[in-house]
């Protein structure tokens, strides 16, 4: 067969997809929809690797390493910068106040001129979020004037919450951990972190997972409208065209709507990018023009689309004989073989099988094993489920009139049923092993940060010198605070700290009530000087507490032109016994009461607030960090958790929920042009059934029953090679084998929940089809 041959019967399928009337075009559109939102999805994917290094690359460029002071003298072109980051209703909000010591001081990406004391700089979605009721609390918290915007190049996301403030007076709080001088933006260390082999295999399971879906729907839309085209195929066979013409004019046929779907693809791909900067998902937004695919992948998916319209459609028919006076499809098919649909599952776990308990101390995995290994075990699904379907629903019995319509009708198109599950089923196979794998390599990248989240749930630094007293009292009266444990903190050294003390200890100052949240005290009264027992990682405290011994106080940079503190140890030291205070540690060192303090070290210690807070109050948490800002801008109010985990597991979970959100609406999307499809063929079946007195109310239950017994074998096939995959990865990363039976049951309701929304929402078009009128015909 020559290749003009062939061209000149794709294209007659081409002009019969676009020329045949009402029927072909709303078939052609049928499947350019179904295939376009296939191919937007597919160009997302191909541009967030770009748009997440997008994201990256402007977080690098506006770095300024407040916390190291690398710059000792001002000069025209340094900029003194603090970090003034705070928390709002769960959501971070990156705060800089800024103070510029020349003409030549390095501008922050996205700003046009620097804002005067008093004044700041917003992102939009802060302009909005101060602007709308919901802000009240935060613009008392971010009192200044807003007098512009940050431009995109200053910001990482479009919904991003960020804000550059003017100040005076910074330079003296240089040395402090938050301001610092800097004389550009960016990394100046360009280091690159050290690769983790699960984290890689995490992230190629969930490309691969959120992708497969999307290739099935596709490979389904382009057999849209099967029964309709038999009869055509039929009409050339009765003029003329041999069995191969005929199939590859129906080739050409789904060409035809696969390319109006690229059309339609690279429409709603367009839409949806300018859509997507009005949306954060899971704390991640983007602008637009970070959504720009790779050249060579868009290219990738133009060519394989319409290829892959024309191999399923091929494939599709390569066992129907199509005659002149009808297509052998509506006969009773042959019996589907199973041996050769083991195939699949079994070579993807052979894949697999040689990286079994590699886990992360012997290299990487191999990349191509993974991806194979995976996409064989889910395709397995694809091929499997039209086998379940077929067994099933041969040795279904009697019932009602609309469970008998129901079975009939998927013993004689079992195929059509399980094509339209197959991507349902496979989202959830995916989705089941990447929720075991999380759930098993959790531990690894989870650590218990030691706070006692039953005494205190935050906490507030007081910064150097401030008024310890003042400050406790202020967050007392906070609307939501139950308790305030208030501790001043420093260090102690035998000799000057610029002579590099050979012992230290710390020192802790606060009334006995507080004193005893970290000692077992024998007795207290202001004035007590304690030394402690029995703390952690503290071998000096036993060799300094000699009384008469004297010690040399810490001090902050920015105190460190102040006369230095020595201290005396009194004659009437107590000794305690050192407890878990709030933090989780037990502090070794010495206790002073008030009474017992100097005046000179009461000056040179820093406070730190230990806060019960009562979350039945409303925005109980927002309430003290409105308190704690206006003690003091740099005070950074800490709200504890029992545990916390790394950030790039964190990240990569978030992009699956994002991806996984995007693969959903996909399904749902795609379900429903699916649904709506079988029944524009079925209307005339319909209508004769409603001519001949059969009620709406059983047609439509025939309808569900339909949809929900291939569904309910789809998601039990699902679940089992879901649970089969998921085992499979956590041995590769040499964990022990769970089940986590509550993401099972999550999951696949989630896949029961979109096939019920998409049935609901199906009911509306099958009732106007019930009608007698339905079978007019021209």
């Amino acid at each position: 067969m020559s290749a003009r041959q062939w061209g000149r019967d794709l294209g007659m399928g081409l002009r019969f997809a676009f020329a045949g009337g009402r029927e072909g075009w709303i078939r052609a559109l049928l499947t350019a929809v179904g295939v376009g939102l296939g191919v937007a999805l597919l160009l997302l994917t191909t541009a967030l690797p770009g748009a997440l290094a997008e994201r990256d690359r402007r977080g690098d460029a506006r770095l300024d390493y407040t916390f190291s002071d690398t710059i000792e003298s001002p000069a025209d072109n340094t900029l003194v910068i603090a970090d003034t980051g705070t928390e709002f209703v769960q959501h971070d909000i990156r705060g800089r106040l800024v103070e510029p010591e020349g003409d030549r001081a390095p501008l922050p990406p996205g700003l046009r001129e620097f804002p005067a004391p008093g004044d700041m700089v917003v992102s939009p979605a802060l302009k909005e979020l101060l602007d709308s009721d919901g802000g009240a609390l935060l613009r008392d918290r971010l009192a200044y004037d807003i007098v512009g915007t940050i431009g995109e190049q200053g910001l990482i996301g479009s919904q991003e919450l960020a804000y550059y403030a003017g100040a005076e007076g910074l330079a003296e709080r240089i040395g402090d951990g938050m301001v610092g001088r800097i004389d550009r933006f960016g990394d100046p260390y360009q280091t690159e972190e050290e690769t983790d082999p699960v984290l890689v295999l995490l992230v190629l399971v969930v490309f691969v997972v959120l992708l497969m879906p999307v290739a099935v729907f596709i490979a389904a839309a382009v057999r849209f409208g099967g029964e309709r085209r038999d009869r055509r195929l039929a009409a050339l066979r009765l003029v003329g065209s041999d069995g191969g013409m005929t199939r590859r004019i129906a080739a050409g046929e789904a060409l035809g709507g696969a390319l109006l779907g690229l059309v339609f693809g690279t429409g709603f791909f367009l839409a949806g990018r300018e859509l997507a900067a009005s949306f954060e998902v899971f704390g991640v937004s983007v602008f637009p023009s970070y959504l720009n695919p790779s050249p060579l992948l868009a290219l990738l998916v133009a060519v394989a689309v319409p290829g892959a319209a024309v191999l399923v459609t091929l494939l599709a028919l390569r066992g129907v004989v199509i005659e002149p006076l009808g297509v052998v499809r509506t006969a009773r098919p042959a019996r589907r073989r199973l041996w050769w649909r083991l195939l699949l599952p079994v070579a993807g776990i052979g894949m697999l099988a040689p990286m079994l308990g590699q886990g992360r101390e012997n290299g990487g995995f191999n990349g191509y094993l993974v991806t194979g290994g995976v996409i064989c075990l889910l395709v397995g699904v694809t091929a499997l489920l039209p086998w379940i379907v077929e067994t099933v629903v041969a040795r279904l019995g009697s019932g009602s009139v609309s469970w008998q319509l129901a079975v009939r009708r998927l013993q004689l198109s079992s195929g059509a049923a399980a094509r339209m599950v197959n991507g349902i089923a496979v989202a959830v196979a995916g989705a089941i092993a990447l929720q075991m794998l999380f759930a098993g390599v959790e531990g690894d990248y989870t650590t218990e940060t030691g706070f006692d989240v039953s005494r205190a749930q935050m906490q507030v630094r007081v910064p150097d010198g401030a008024e310890l007293a003042a400050a406790t009292a202020k967050l007392e009266e906070t609307k939501g605070v139950r308790k305030v444990y208030a501790l001043s903190e420093g260090y102690l050294g035998d000799r000057s700290w610029t002579k590099d003390p050979e012992r230290s200890a710390e020192l802790t100052i606060g009334d006995c009530v507080t004193l005893r949240q970290v000692a077992q005290l024998p007795s207290c009264a202001d004035g007590d000087v304690f030394s402690l027992r029995g703390g952690e990682y503290d071998t000096d405290t036993p060799s300094l507490s000699r009384p008469g011994q004297k010690l040399y106080l810490e001090m902050s940079s920015a105190q460190d032109k102040a006369e230095e503190v020595v201290w005396t140890l009194p004659s009437t030291l107590k000794e305690a016994a050192s407890v878990e205070d709030p933090t989780g540690t037990k502090r070794g060192g010495f206790l002073m009461t008030p009474g017992a303090v100097p005046a000179d070290v009461a000056k040179a210690v820093r406070g730190e607030l230990y806060l019960a807070v009562d979350d039945s109050v409303p925005d109980a948490r927002e309430y003290v960090r409105n308190t704690a800002f206006a003690i003091d801008p740099l005070s950074h109010p800490a709200t504890w958790a029992a545990t916390e985990r790394t950030q790039r597991f964190d990240a990569i979970r978030t992009g699956l929920f994002a991806g996984a959100a995007a693969v959903l609406a996909l399904i749902g999307a795609s379900l429903l042009v699916s649904q709506l499809e079988q029944l524009r063929e079925r209307r005339k079946l319909l209508a004769a059934l409603i001519a001949f007195g059969t009620r709406r109310r059983t047609l439509s239950l025939s309808v569900l029953w339909q949809t929900a017994i291939p569904i309910g074998l789809g998601l039990l096939l699902a679940s089992a090679v879901g649970m089969a995959l998921g085992a499979v990865l956590l041995r590769m990363t040499a964990t022990p084998v769970s089940v986590d039976w509550p993401s099972i049951l999550r999951m696949t309701g989630i896949g029961a929940g979109v096939v019920l929304v998409v049935t609901l929402l199906s009911l509306p078009p099958l009732l106007r089809m019930m009608r007698p009128d339905g079978l007019r015909t021209e």
